[in-house]
């Protein structure tokens, strides 16, 4: 173990709880901001944040090693004009306020990852899309990551390495984007969605997990970095590959006009579902980074093989 202090703004949700258990057994403290103070775990302790306003949380930003900002609230809704604002706001403020409260600090963290996405690149179907020349996208998701990055870059930070980690879909088992899918699958659903061509840009919770914990030891490396697995697969590709690891040969497709009415029925947006996201970790690869999981076989068979 060593004596390093990490930081998680927002770090309540899916891939905070896994980064704070890892990190938990390798740091000396782990720090989460939430809304709700609680309780300390162990080496894991909660403190009380709204995500807007200075308080005693900045203190604790002094001599970290690691923050990473989680914050954000989902985008499986709607866009209307309430959630538009709220998506953009949830990730903007936090990120804005970081920024700020680094600026006063006598020693700040010597790295800052913020949390982005890798939907900030084109529909791409051609070829894949990497930090040197990847494309970037129009509507409204691509705007909530350009703004979500400005805000990240607006301000200087001599002290502190800045990463703007631009995650693909995490799969894992307990919670995300897998289990949903595996759900289609148990209830013969599990054929592709729309013409099932569309690229899905996905890492393994555990690769995302130690590119972190990579970047944190890899001091040269700053700026745009893309998170995701180094073979993007089609839709078609993964639905089918789920299905054959769980065991079911057969899933019936979702045609493109029935995922429009079931997305405005359970309240989404079939851009989610639709949109290619074919996307490359150039930076990761060029820098020897080691996947562990690399292909989407590797990455489901883990994955089911944890099923209870």
């Amino acid at each position: 173990m060593t004596d390093q202090k990490i930081i998680l703004a927002g770090g309540n949700g899916y891939l905070g709880s896994l980064l704070a258990k890892h990190f938990s057994s390798r740091a000396k403290e782990v720090i989460i901001l939430a809304r709700k103070q609680k309780a300390q775990n162990g080496n894991i302790r909660t403190i009380a944040w709204d995500g807007k306003t200075a308080d005693n949380w900045v203190s604790e930003l002094e001599n970290a090693d690691l923050l990473i900002n989680l914050c954000g609230k989902n985008v499986n809704c709607r866009y209307t004009p309430k959630n538009q604002e709220e998506i953009i706001n949830s990730r903007v403020v936090p990120t804005r306020l970081l920024g700020k409260a680094i600026e006063g600090l006598i020693v700040p963290p010597k790295l800052w990852i913020n949390m982005t996405s890798a939907t900030i690149y084109r529909h791409a179907e051609d070829h894949a899309q990497d930090e040197y020349t990847g494309d970037i996208g129009y509507g409204f998701s691509i705007d909530v990551c350009k703004a979500w990055e400005d805000s990240f870059f607006e301000n200087e930070l001599p002290k502190t390495r800045k990463i703007a980690l631009r995650m693909g879909i995490v799969l894992g088992r307990a919670d995300g984007a897998f289990p949903r899918l595996l759900n289609l699958v148990k209830f013969g659903l599990g054929g592709r969605q729309g013409d099932g061509k569309q690229y899905v840009n996905w890492v393994h919770e555990q690769d995302a997990i130690h590119t972190i914990e990579w970047l944190l030891n890899h001091e040269e490396i700053n700026g745009v970095i893309n998170c995701t697995a180094p073979n993007a697969v089609t839709n078609e590709v993964l639905m089918q590959t789920i299905r054959k690891g769980y065991g079911i040969p057969f899933g019936l497709p979702t045609p493109t006009w029935l995922l429009a009415i079931g997305a405005k029925i359970i309240g989404t947006e079939t851009e989610l579902i639709l949109k290619s996201r074919w996307v490359k970790p150039a930076i990761l690869l060029d820098n020897g980074f080691q996947f562990q999981y690399g292909k989407i076989e590797e990455a489901v068979h883990d994955i089911l093989s944890l099923r209870i």
